[in-house]
């Protein structure tokens, strides 16, 4: 063969073998996600001598993520994989079409293992799963019955908790079931076997799956059913041994001074007067207090009121019924459904006041300008319970040079009498008539 032939016939191999097979243009954009096939075991399975990996596969190649899996649960498959139970990161790795997990310290015979797969899964052009997928089954255990479904709301916020770690600790024999909640803080925890729990919801800020010593939480036990229990609802807070302390001590205006603590405290407790004392420094003068109360109390108790509106001013939100209609513009269209849902199910609870780490003093005089007051509170409880005493030092700033109430104009003073100041044309002399 010629040599030129011969590197010809090189070349064409060569660009053979770094081809790359693609659809053939102009055809319809792949955007369905990948789809779920089958599970390995099949749920709900009793497998005694049960060994391998838990395999979820998948209609097409999936994607790997960018993070990998080692163990810590910070890879991109590691993060969608919630096991139970076990209180490690399972093994999950991937293959191809297929995930597979594995607890780190391996199967453990009569248990009923959860195996939950969360939105997330991605395939190579990118289009994201946006189901939940639970595989349940047992190594030698009697097949759950039991479910369990609550509420978990941030108490901070009054708002339900969307993707809070949901932890139920089957208390038999200390074995930790978890999930996670969906966007309106509701979940659904089972199948379970049958028993007593302890149920913990946690404001899961690390996104590791297990509770931690300073993250918010609310807890309740739950007895002994063998049906769908209603856990109800869990008030999440950062849960802390010590007593209150504070933090600022803050004048707001000429009658009140606000002082933040470093916890929220128990919104059900109301201060009495005897509880405080307030003395005016040096000489520790007694200074009388109105009232000590929450912040939202405070402010909803001396909230300004607005100004009334000008009746006479024209109400925009009143459509002109004698108008005629534009051409280009329409009516706007009413929310769906599920954003109707998604709106009320994010507005604020009230069967629970709100959190605060404020209270507010009020006091019967003003503050005195360039003073300092000494504030003593006795039996603050905080929301764990936890009660204490607390002191601090208010410092009322100097008064300004032009100060901006006695600089404005007194509306109220009266005016001059315009008939004495000036000429009156009536007690002039009337000019001769010629």
């Amino acid at each position: 063969m010629p040599l030129k032939s011969a590197l010809s016939a090189l070349v064409l191999c060569s660009a053979l073998a770094c081809a790359k097979i693609e659809p053939p243009p102009g055809g319809p954009p792949d955007i369905a996600p990948p789809r779920l096939l089958s599970t390995r075991p099949e749920s709900t399975a009793r497998i005694a001598d049960f060994s391998g990996s838990v395999e979820f596969r998948f209609d097409e190649v999936i994607s790997e993520g960018g993070s990998p899996n080692q163990g810590t649960g910070t890879g991109d498959l590691e993060k969608l994989v919630v096991l139970s139970p076990t209180v490690r990161v399972p093994q999950v790795r991937w293959r191809r079409t297929r995930i597979t997990v594995e607890p780190d310290e391996g199967w453990k015979p009569n248990r009923v293992y959860r195996v939950e797969l969360l939105p997330g899964v991605t395939d190579l052009r990118r289009n994201r799963s946006k189901e939940t997928r639970v595989l349940t089954f047992t190594t030698g255990a009697p097949l759950p019955d039991r479910t369990l479904e609550g509420l978990v709301v941030d108490w901070t916020t009054n708002r339900p908790a969307a993707l809070a770690l949901v932890d139920a600790l089957h208390v038999a024999d200390s074995l930790p079931y978890r999930t996670l909640t969906d966007s309106s803080g509701r979940f659904s925890l089972g199948p379970l076997p049958s028993g007593e729990y302890l149920v913990k919801g946690v404001i899961d800020e690390n996104h590791d799956f297990r509770p931690g010593d300073r993250e918010a939480f609310d807890s309740l036990r739950v007895g002994t059913r063998t049906s769908t229990t209603a856990v109800g609802q869990l008030w999440t807070f950062v849960h802390d041994t010590a007593p209150a302390r504070t933090r600022t001590l803050a004048v707001a205006d000429s009658v009140s001074a606000t002082v933040e603590f470093n916890q929220p405290l128990d919104p059900r407790q109301r201060l009495a007067l005897s509880a405080v004392s307030l003395r005016l420094l040096p000489d520790s003068t007694p200074v009388k207090v109105a009232s000590v109360l929450p912040k939202p109390i405070d402010d909803s108790l001396n909230r300004r009121t607005a100004a009334a509106p000008d009746t006479a001013a024209r109400d925009t939100t009143v459509r002109d019924s004698t108008a005629r209609e534009r051409p280009g513009l329409r009516e706007v269209e009413a929310p769906s459904a599920d954003a109707r849902a998604r709106e009320e199910a994010n507005k604020p609870l009230t069967n629970r006041p709100p959190l605060s780490n404020q209270l507010v003093v009020r006091v019967v005089a003003p503050w005195k300008p360039d003073a300092k007051y000494a504030l003593e509170l006795r039996g603050v409880r905080s929301v764990s319970g936890v009660s204490g005493d607390v002191t601090g030092v208010l410092t009322i700033p100097k008064r300004e040079q032009t100060d901006s109430l006695r600089a404005r104009k007194d509306s109220l003073r009266p005016r001059s009498d315009s008939l004495r100041t000036g000429k009156d044309s009536l007690t002039k002399p009337l000019k001769k008539q010629p």
